[in-house]
């Protein structure tokens, strides 16, 4: 599946607190340069660890799909792309299926692995969630595929400010735009676009033009967190004395190498539990790891990395889980 190269979509609006009339800003200034930028991208092939061409998925543990559940049942497909099944609902995050994430199919990060759940055997979604329109995360050519396999019954899709233009220039026309804070129910389940610590932007032209985030989706289980990308910082807190504690967390591990640069945008392992510790998590599911190389660190890194942390935070593996791809999870 080829990466689509599109017009970049643009938000417009009066300022608020993270938006300044042009731009979205986070809480946390960078003080990255483009200086900054030419050094990481000049140095990357120097020092990025050896990943294997290919990965088979171990086929033993991948669950067999239903069609609807009211316990609480997630897959791990790839990335940060999960199915969440609750309270009768289907639930699918950042949906990545491309063989690259990048504007163009033949140069960009590549897969080195199979999704755990072919597109073709989903079941019928009712709600993607996009945190962000980085190409690891807003894949376009995946959504189409989704809308076209679910033809009169195609899902909704919500997102930061400024990406319903985009969906809608791509035939996606079923798309609601959400600022952070901002909630909104589909099928009695809802669901509030929070804070996060990140950027946008799929070229020169558009970047910090759309809003990024994170998701809170209230069920019956109670509050489930989806990350997508983001940096440390308070707004774990302030989401958990919002929403309470967490029932979920799905939070991502990896692309964190090196440390000079990404912080700023991407939780390391260590910061991933503590987020875990910040929300009050019953539970949490490690994502954005083992799919694409996107950084320095090697592509087993951040589960090691992980384990340590957990240790060294006295926090039960078993509360913080690595699925493996195509593995679920279920919460009676």
């Amino acid at each position: 599946m080829l990466n689509a190269c599109t017009s970049a979509p643009i938000y417009k609006g009066g300022e608020t607190g993270h938006f300044d009339g042009s731009v979205f800003v986070n809480r946390i200034k960078s003080d990255k340069t483009p200086w900054d930028i030419v050094r990481l991208f000049s140095t990357f092939e120097f020092y990025k660890q050896s990943w294997p061409d290919w990965i088979e998925n171990d086929a033993s543990v991948v669950s067999e799909v239903v069609e609807r559940s009211n316990d609480l049942r997630v897959t791990f497909i790839n990335h940060s792309t999960f199915l969440i099944q609750v309270d009768g609902l289907n639930i699918l995050t950042d949906p990545v299926y491309s063989d690259r994430v990048s504007p163009f199919g033949w140069i960009g990060p590549k897969r080195v692995r199979d999704p755990g759940i072919a597109l073709t055997d989903l079941p019928p979604i009712d709600v993607v969630l996009v945190s962000h329109n980085h190409y690891d995360h807003l894949d376009i050519d995946s959504l189409k595929a989704l809308y076209q396999q679910q033809q009169g019954s195609e899902p909704l899709i919500l997102a930061g400010l400024g990406n319903s233009d985009f969906f809608s220039e791509e035939g996606l026309s079923l798309s609601k735009d959400l600022d952070w804070l901002q909630t909104t129910e589909h099928k009695n389940m809802k669901f509030t676009f929070v804070e996060t610590r990140h950027r946008s932007g799929r070229g020169i032209s558009d970047q910090m033009k759309t809003l990024w985030g994170g998701f809170v989706i209230e069920t019956s289980k109670g509050p489930i967190y989806f990350a997508g990308d983001t940096g440390y910082g308070p707004h774990f807190n302030e989401t958990r004395e919002r929403f309470g504690d967490m029932y979920l967390a799905l939070l991502p591990i990896g692309a964190y190498e090196p440390r000079w640069f990404m912080r700023a945008v991407h939780l390391d392992p260590e910061e991933a539990v503590k987020a875990h510790k910040d929300l009050g998590s019953k539970n949490s599911i490690s994502m954005h790891f083992g799919t694409f190389q996107l950084t320095l660190e090697g592509v087993s890194q951040p589960e090691l990395d992980l384990a340590q942390a957990l240790d060294k935070h006295k926090v039960d593996d078993a509360r913080f889980q690595v699925l493996a791809f195509g593995q679920t999870s279920v919460f009676l």
